[in-house]
């Protein structure tokens, strides 16, 4: 028998092929995902037909004819509602940007005291994490609201902090950088501060892979810190005029202007969201923490290296691996924890969709925009710690 015949005697059939049928499978099941989202579009469509209802996003375009107390774009009265829908999502993008800083800031820190040798830090830590993961965030939303917030000081007697930074009833006022009139001219500076640790970076890679030892600390600081801020700083000082100017809050009449005001709900809302989700990622960076092997410490301290070092250099990369999944669901727990911001008052995307309902009735239409916005928030933070985490293993392996 020829070379040939064998050949196609011995090829695997198609329905027996093992890649053939998982390719199959998974198109199989795409069909019908597919097929089940079309049968409840088409359920939907005959359900609001027999009501004289219809599917429709036309309600965008019109008058919102409402206010809305705070907003970080412009808004006015005789915008649409999709423009009010637009203000929500951005005041919910930013407290979900500031929270996640913020949160990581008290979670790490609340969860190396946890094991700090210290016995009145590690006491205060368990107290803080105890009581704050086993009470609702709604109450503690209305604890800082009603409780804090309200009970300030009114705006002539606000309290004065360095700064300076003003806190009265009408919320925190602080002295903010605002740009003059030739920002403009300040830009290319700016971007070129922005690129350049990426520049710097892969300067370092090249660097390490010529010589096959890692770069020294100082040189990472020079890359990240000290390039960028220079660059910066020499494009201001090239130009006529500073481009920055603090604007610093003064009392004018019956309330504070200029600098940067957090309105009294956005201000309980932050503190109340950071407070709450960074006790769950103080758990979870102490479980990092006591993750990494015992062997790991006591090398490092063999190898003369204080108790800073080995937490910086030796135990935390290790324990990222541990600390990065579950961190990513307090982060997404977080930006969804953010639509209670209507039991305070604050003008979330939560809050501004049911505005909209109320005065249109559309409910399936601003339900949709709801999942679709929360879902788009939720796998963008998803997709940046997934790929952080795959970089975390890349380097460990």
């Amino acid at each position: 028998m020829s070379p040939t015949s064998l050949s196609s005697h011995g090829r695997i059939p198609l329905w027996r092929d093992v890649r053939v049928l998982k390719i199959t499978a998974q198109i199989a099941f795409v069909i019908v995902i597919v097929l089940f989202a079309a049968f409840l579009r088409a359920n939907l469509q005959a359900n609001l037909a027999s009501r004289g209802m219809t599917l429709s996003y036309s309600f965008l375009e019109s008058t919102a004819g409402f206010d809305i107390g705070e907003s970080h774009i412009p808004y006015q009265l005789s915008d649409t509602y999709g423009r009010a829908i637009l203000v929500g999502l951005v005041n919910t993008l930013v407290l979900v940007a500031w929270g996640i800083v913020l949160t990581t800031i008290v979670g790490v820190i609340a969860g190396i005291a946890r094991l700090s040798s210290n016995w009145l830090i590690r006491q205060l830590a368990a107290v803080y994490i105890n009581v704050i993961r086993n009470t609702p965030l709604l109450i503690q939303l209305m604890f800082w609201y009603f409780g804090i917030v309200l009970q300030l000081p009114v705006v002539r007697q606000a309290i004065v902090l360095p700064g300076p930074m003003y806190l009265s009833q009408r919320g925190l006022y602080l002295t903010w950088p605002a740009p003059t009139a030739i920002f403009t001219n300040w830009t290319p500076f700016l971007v070129a501060a922005i690129v350049s640790p990426l520049i710097g970076r892969f300067a370092i890679k090249r660097i390490q892979a010529r010589t096959d030892r890692p770069a020294p600390l100082w040189s990472k600081f020079a890359v990240y810190v000290i390039m960028p801020v220079s660059i910066a700083l020499i494009g201001a000082a090239l130009l006529p005029a500073p481009p920055l100017a603090l604007d610093r809050p003064e009392l004018k009449g019956l309330n504070f202007k200029g600098g940067l005001r957090l309105t009294p709900e956005f201000a309980a809302l932050l503190f109340g969201v950071v407070v709450y989700t960074g006790a769950f990622i103080a758990e979870i960076v102490r479980a990092g923490i006591q993750a990494v092997s015992r062997g790991q410490v006591e090398a490092a301290r063999a190898l003369a290296l204080t108790s800073g070092q080995t937490l910086r250099l030796v135990v935390f990369p290790q324990a990222l691996r541990v600390i990065i999944p579950p961190l990513t669901s307090q982060y997404l727990n977080l930006a969804k924890n953010s639509s209670l911001a209507i039991a305070i008052g604050f003008p979330d995307l939560f809050s501004v969709a049911g505005t909209v309902f109320n005065q249109t009735g559309t409910a399936i239409e601003i339900v949709f925009l709801l999942m679709v916005s929360y879902l788009s928030m939720s796998l963008f933070t998803s997709l940046v710690l997934n790929i952080y985490n795959t970089r975390v293993r890349l380097v460990e392996r």
